[in-house]
Order: C-alpha cells, then structure tokens, then sequence
C-alpha cells in the first residue's frame, strides 16, 4: 500500500487547492493533513486528519509518522509588526520541527512552501531567477518575508548537513477563487471597494493558486534536492493591474500615481480624519512600502525542470473577482 502524503497548512488558500489536485492525483496514497483550528476537510472520510501545530515538535513527530511525501505549507501571513515572532515561530520553527521529523521518519522528499519575496523583489523593476540571492537588506524589516528567509536558510541547512530530502518551491502573489480568509487577494478587494485612491508606483508578479499547486506538486516529482523554484506568471505594474482588474470589475480605477513619501503622509493623515466619520483606512506603511517596490521574476527554471506553466493572466483576475464577490 502507498504510504501517505503528509499536507500541513492544507485550510489556506493555496493548500486547499493543494489537496484537491493530491486527491485527483496520488494514486491511491492515502491523504493526511495536521490541522490546527478550523479544518474545511472536518467532514471527508476520504482525508485522515491529525490534530495539532506546526509549532510543537511532538504533534509534527506523530503526524508524519509512516509518511511517504511531505508538503510543508503551514504559516501565516501578516504585515503587523506585532506579529514579529508569530511569523518567526510559525516559519522558523514550524520549519525546524518539519525537518526534524523528517530526519526521524525518512519520507521520500519534502517539499517546503516559501515566498517569491524571499528573493525577487528590488526598488528598481529587475527580473529576478533563483540565483539572485536571499533580498535581506530590502525585506529587513518586513517579519513575513525576514521568517521565510530564516526558514529557507534553516531548511538547506538540513540538506548540507543531514543530506535531508528538500526542495523549495517560492510563489507569486496568490490570486484566483478560494482565498476565503482573504490572505492574498485583500488588496484586490479592497481595490473593488473603492477604497484605492491612487496608484502605487511599484510592481507584481502573481500566479493562480491552481497554478501553484500544480507547481508544488512537481517539485515533489521532479524538483531537485536543496533547489528552489520560483512559480510566478506575469510581471505587470500595479497600474496594469488596477486597470485590468477595474475592466473586469467595471468599475473606475484611481488615476494619480502619488510618491511613495506623500502616499505615507496621506495616510497618517486619513487615519486620524476617517474615524471621524466612521470609516476606517485600510492600508498600513507596511503595505504602502511594499507596493512601491517590485516583485518581478522569471519562472523559466521551474517551466523547464517541473513543467509549470501559468494559466492567462485575465482569467486568473477574472476568477479572483468573481469569488470576492461572492464572498461579499
């Protein structure tokens, strides 16, 4: 009998598509998912669920015990500074415990979930590949990318010393239906609210998640020990995408493109004025910064080794706005 596929953080965005293409695809091996808190698959009969967290060494131990394949995607994304040392105990950690479990029960391959953002993004509009080195003096001070750069450092640590069956896989933005926690397609909707009013200067690669977990499983099959793949479609600036988004909506997109520098200042001001009147902002610094820089690359390594490919762009945006919508 097949040995079973191991899926952490399978409730996301991405590991729900994850599941649905492993189910449609593994053969016959049986399904097991580490679930902390609610869990979309709490009434399938067909998926073995072992509660726990990324966080504790024992439950990681016990849920990957007689596993064959492992797909590690549990983590959390913010922007909240506050959040420093969830980000660093859910990735770095998290990380660690999945390796360590690894060294014990020997699966296959272990295929680890990062970010595009560990290594493709600059203030200028540069295409980035895999070999453009770990992008710390930019991302330094935003937690999420720091924690994923840690835990890809820490996870090739493990392929050096321990001869760990790894490989990385680094997505795009996630776009496309199913981001029912909002994750990844926030600015999209908060664009359709009207709540934009005005055009960041930087730029964005997305990629479907149906693409990307098409992508992940590839890695898994073909992916190469200690090498990172980097699973992206389009390089568009945010302009491009405000404007293609807003056709398919049908609604108006903002017209000025103001400075990153006035974009903070107008913030901190409409932060104060908004409650006044009972609304609120929904930006912080954090993501004004982000959007004034680029997050371009090329996903030719991973199109030649794993055979990804990313669907048309627009009908990624055109699924992305009719789930939100329905969401609404």
């Amino acid at each position: 009998m097949a040995k079973p596929i191991l899926v952490t953080g399978a409730s996301g965005f991405l590991g729900k598509h994850l599941v649905a293409q492993l189910r449609a695809e593994s053969n016959g091996a049986p399904l097991r998912i580490l679930n902390f808190g609610p869990c979309p698959f709490r009434d399938d009969p067909a998926l073995e669920i072992v509660e726990g967290s990324i966080t504790s060494r024992d439950d990681v131990m016990r849920a990957m015990e007689g596993c064959g394949q492992v797909y590690h995607l549990a983590g959390a994304v913010s922007r909240n500074p506050r959040d420093k040392w969830k980000m660093f105990d859910l990735h770095v950690e998290g990380t660690r415990n999945v390796c360590e479990a690894a060294l014990r029960h020997g699966p296959e391959k272990v295929a680890l979930v990062s970010s595009s953002g560990t290594v493709a993004v600059s203030k200028e509009p540069v295409i980035h590949n895999e070999d453009s080195g770990f992008q710390i003096e930019v991302v330094g001070r935003w937690y999420y990318y720091l924690s994923k750069i840690y835990a890809e450092k820490l996870a090739l640590d493990y392929v050096r010393r321990h001869s760990l069956p790894l490989v990385i896989t680094n997505p795009a933005l996630l776009l496309g239906p199913g981001d029912d926690f909002g994750s990844s397609t926030r600015d999209i909707e908060i664009l359709l609210k009207g709540q934009l009013m005005g055009i960041p200067g930087g730029g964005m690669c997305f990629v479907d998640a149906r693409d990307a977990a098409a992508g992940l499983i590839g890695a898994m099959r073909f992916g190469r020990v200690g090498e990172r793949y980097l699973l992206g479609g389009v390089n568009w600036t945010l302009r491009e995408v405000m404007e293609r988004v807003a056709e398919i909506a049908r609604i108006r997109p903002p017209i000025l493109q103001p400075s990153l520098g006035f974009s903070l200042a107008s913030a901190r001001v409409l932060r104060r004025l908004l409650p006044l009147a009972g609304k609120s902002f929904p930006l912080d610094d954090t993501t004004i910064e982000m959007s004034a820089h680029f997050w371009y690359f090329d996903s030719a390594k991973a199109a030649s080794e794993l055979g990804f490919g990313a669907r048309d762009p627009i009908e990624t945006l055109r699924d992305t706005v009719a789930y939100i919508r329905a969401r609404q």
